[in-house]
This record gives C-alpha cells, structure tokens and sequence, in this order.
C-alpha cells in the first residue's frame, strides 16, 4: 500500500509538540495520584461504602481500557490531532462535574465520563509521537521523556493535591486539570501536526462492541468478588467477557483491515513487552492506592505530609532518563526490563517488611519501586510503539494505553480488594454495636475510625488489620512483579543497542 507520510517537522517543532503531548499524560498522571491522596477527604465528606471507594478509583480506568482500541482506531481515520483536542475539550469539562460532585454516585459518574474523555486523548499523544519521531534514536528518547512525564505527575500530584486538601475542599483537586487542559488545547492547536491513517478502511461497529465486551465485564468480575463474593454474577461475567474476547480476535483475524492487528501477539517479544507493561502498572498503581490510605488513615498523616512520603519512589522513577541509555547498551532490551521488574519486586517485598517500623525504612523500600517500574514502563512501551508501522500508530499505541490502563484497573481492583477482604477478615468488632455501625467498621477503615474514634484501642486494632492486608497485598504484588521479569528474561530480546 503506498502511503502519504506525515511530513517531518524541524527538530524544534517536534520538541516543542512532545511538550505538548507529555503535558497531557503528565496531567492524566496527576489525576489519578491527587484521588488516592483526597480518598480520606472525600470518604468523610461522601461518605462511601467501602465498594463505592473501589469504584471511585477504579471507573475511570474502566472506561479507559474499554474504550481505547476503538479511540485509537478513530484516531488512525479522523486524525489523531483532531481526537486529542477533542480529548482536552471534554476532559477539562467534565473536572468540574466531578469537583462539585454531591454524592458518591455522582463523583462515580463523573470519574465515567472522565475515563471516556481520556480515552480520546491517551493512544493520540503515543500515535502522534510515532509520527513525530520517525528516527528510532529520538524515538525511544522522546518516549522516554513521554513515560518520564508520567513520573513527573506523579510526583507533582501528592504536593499540589497535598497542598489543595491541606486548605480547601477535596473537589479542588480536579479543578487544576481546567488550566491545564486549556494550555493542552492552545499549545495543541498551534503546534501538533495532523496525521491519520490515509486508507483507513470500513469502520467496523461489530469489532468496537466486542473490543469493550471483552474488557469491561472481566474487570466488573473481579470488583464484584470483592463487594459481594463468587456468585453467578460474577460468572456470568467472565464468561461473557471471555466469550466477547474470543469472537474479537477470530473477527480481526478474519477482516483485511483489521481494529487491532491481533497477529502482533505472535511474536513472543511484542507478548512479553505488553504482559510485562501490565504488570509493572498494576504493581504500581496497586500499591499507590493503599498506600496514600495507609499513610492518612493508618499513621496519620496529614495529606501534604502524605504527598512528600511518596515523593521517594516518583522522584526515582524520574531519574530513569538518566540511567536508561546506560542498561539498554550494556544489558540490552528484555534483561533491561527484567532487572527493572525485579528491582521493583524486591521494593515491594520491603514495604511489607517495614510497614510497622520508621518511615525511613518505607522510604528507602519506594526508591527500588519506582525506579524499577519507571524503567520497565519505558522500555516495554518503545517495544510496543516500534512494532507499529506509521499508519497503525492509533491502533497499536491503543494497545500500549490498554495495557496501562488495564494494569490501572487490576492494579486498584485485585489489590484494593485483597486489602480489603484481608482487613475484613481480620478486623475486631467491638461488642455493644449495632448492626448498622458493626457493617460500618467491617466495610473500610476510614469509616471505621469514624465510628469507633480515632483514638480509641479498637481504632488501633482496625489500623492494624488494615496494615495487615497491606502486607499480604504488597507480597502479592511482589511475586507478580518478579514473575514479570522472568518472562520479560525469557521473551524479549536483549541485543546490545546503540546508547538512545
């Protein structure tokens, strides 16, 4: 097929466009960490059942997973320019529905939209550097510099979330994506260049509905194990997102022009580097989660105080630019990620360790963490992107995105959950409650200290079931990490590459 390539912009253009781009994920980044850090804030003033807390975090990367094959596919026939300021148009809107929401629900419903909107921007910025960069060196340093901005967010969210909830309302925390996005939308307006797949093919509905019918009700399984058990609900979603998932890939196998080119699976390097995204994202935001929960509600920490004792593993995860040139040249690519996934396991496993000593102990364990999965996720995701061909950056930048955000997904709903059964199972009811404040305290730990009062002895031992299930979460998410990385080890290749 002959193709009309985008145009290749002057160096200083291009840059000047992935500061756009990185703005936009490093405000996504920003947006999931400030919510961690005001779940306390807003379960006080919302307060939330501990299922509600669950969806409230996790409903917005919900819509994202489901939703990003068919964005990026949009994005591949409209324009992927186009689709991303449609992106920052809505996303900045929809912050304000979600900062004055009323009711849990309706804070649940705007995270939905939210997750709808950021599914037009996310497999956009990816594409669109795809095609900025065509050279494979200023690639791979340009997606560097794209994961780094993730990092960035991360560490910029718990100060300025810190900040906000230290003196206003927990809602202030999505007001700072409106300034943000309108620079997104100017600075995207005068300096990204448009590009769209030129022979795009028949808009394919049946393969869109079957894309989000695999997805969501897997991840609907997993969230109602925690709030109610095994049942034939649950079931009854796996096979329906199961079966959906099946009819997806026979139909993209069968069609010329596929949503999703599926026999990129084949290769057991671009399997290994897509697995291994999910993994490394699913340690992280999992731990992320509890862990804002844990300094607030567990040792009592303010929400600024809380942002700095997280600042160890984003600051390290940002300082993986430096280092990542050194270990793809001397290690190569698949032991490069591997060693960043196993680093990463051992940070885990110390977090278990030092739940109950000092912080300088938990401090020292998140340094290994972040800068393990800051470098898996860069080098898993130049994997991913460079398998594409120009005019199928939408689509496989699409999975990239997927894979983030499915790792966002399991990552709050698998290890929420297992915090949550473990505090459940072990957490001691007082006797002389009523049934309505015994299911209080059964249900979550900040309701918990609500009613039993925060310096009370049954305060304490609801502090330490919680802990408890940190724990056994943390080593979970530890034996999956290293689990990564002998995949990682095993499947993608490890040539010595020329320093990015």
């Amino acid at each position: 097929m002959l193709l009309s390539p985008t145009p290749v912009a002057p160096p200083r253009r291009r840059w000047a466009a992935l500061a756009v781009l990185a703005a936009a994920v490093l405000l996504l980044a920003i947006d999931n960490t400030v919510l961690a850090l005001a779940v306390p804030a807003l379960t006080a003033d919302l307060a939330p059942t501990g299922e509600q807390i669950l969806w409230i975090g996790d409903v917005y990367s919900l819509a994202l997973a489901g939703l990003l094959v068919l964005m990026g596919n949009l994005a591949d026939r409209f324009g992927r320019r186009r689709i991303l300021l449609l992106g920052a148009t809505a996303f900045g809107a929809v912050s304000l529905l979600a900062a004055f929401a009323a009711s849990a629900e309706q804070l649940i419903g705007a995270r939905l939209l939210l997750g709808v909107a950021g599914a037009t921007l996310m497999p956009s910025t990816l594409s669109l550097i795809r095609n900025l960069f065509p050279d494979d060196t200023e690639r791979a340093r340009a997606i560097a510099i794209w994961s780094t901005a993730f990092g960035a967010g991360s560490a910029i969210g718990p100060l300025a979330g810190g900040f906000l909830l230290e003196h206003f309302w927990w809602g202030s925390v999505f007001l700072i994506n409106v300034p943000v996005m309108v620079g997104v939308l100017i600075s995207g307006w005068l300096l990204l260049p448009e590009s769209r797949d030129p022979e795009p093919g028949r808009f394919d509905v049946l393969s869109a509905a079957l894309s989000m019918a695999a997805i969501v009700p897997l991840v609907f399984a997993i969230k109602h194990v925690a709030g109610h058990g095994a049942d034939a609900v649950t079931i009854g979603c796996v096979l329906a997102g199961v079966t959906a998932g099946v009819l997806f890939v026979q139909r993209q196998r069968r069609l010329d022009q596929p949503m999703l080119d599926v026999e990129l699976f084949r290769s057991p390097a671009f399997s290994g580097a897509v697995a291994a995204n999910v993994i490394a994202i699913f340690a992280l935001t999992g731990l992320l989660f509890f862990f804002s929960q844990y300094l607030q509600l567990a040792r009592g920490h303010s929400p600024l105080r809380a942002g700095l004792a997280e600042l160890p593993a984003t600051i390290a995860s940002i300082a993986v630019v430096a280092l990542i040139g050194v270990a793809v040249t001397r290690l190569g690519r698949g032991r490069a990620i591997a060693l960043g996934l196993a680093t990463a396991a051992g940070g885990l496993a110390l977090v278990a360790a030092a739940a109950h000593g000092p912080y300088l102990w938990l401090g020292l364990a998140l340094v290994p963490i972040g800068l393990g999965i800051g470098l898996a996720m860069t080098l898993t995701g130049d994997a991913i992107v460079s398998a594409a061909p120009p005019r199928k950056a939408g689509s496989v930048s699409a999975i990239t995105e997927a894979a983030n955000e499915l790792g966002v997904v399991l990552g709050i709903a698998v290890l929420g959950s297992l915090v949550s059964f473990v505090y459940r199972s072990t957490v001691t009811i007082p006797s002389g409650l009523s049934a309505e404040d015994t299911a209080t305290v059964r249900d979550s730990l900040g309701p918990a200290l609500q009613v039993l009062g925060p310096q009370s002895p049954a305060a304490d031992g609801a502090r330490d079931a919680f802990i408890a299930g940190m724990q056994v979460t943390s080593v979970v998410a530890a034996v999956l990490t290293f689990a990564a990385a002998l995949l990682a080890w095993r499947l993608i290749p490890s040539p010595r590459a020329t320093r990015p």
